[in-house]
């Protein structure tokens, strides 16, 4: 079985490319992504020196850096406007395959 497979408007074929993961070492943190996101599926993340995601807002952590983290990963439509818009291209996207019944 091939992975799900949508079709538009106009008849073509269309396989939505969900996210599956951000990679922190790639992500600055810029919040393009999250901006052109209607779905609900990122949230930025503060990085303490230990290397542990914290709330970027905490005034109490030392945070080095921010980046994008996949928090609601369901709700993910498949558009790919996230990747379209990341300069880094820290965005994994893949299909999903047909749930079985």
């Amino acid at each position: 079985m091939g992975p799900l497979t949508f079709t538009t408007r106009d008849g073509s074929p269309w396989v939505p490319q969900y996210i599956t993961a951000i990679d922190e070492a790639l992500c600055i943190g810029c919040g393009r992504c999250f901006k052109v996101c209607g779905h609900d599926v990122l949230e930025m993340k503060g990085i303490t020196d230990e290397g542990a995601l914290c709330d970027p807002y905490d005034e109490d952590e030392e945070i080095v850096r921010k980046v994008m983290v996949v928090s609601h990963g369901g709700k993910c439509i498949g558009c790919e406007a996230c990747g379209t818009v990341c300069g880094t291209k820290a965005q994994t996207h893949a299909p999903a395959e047909p749930a079985l019944a």
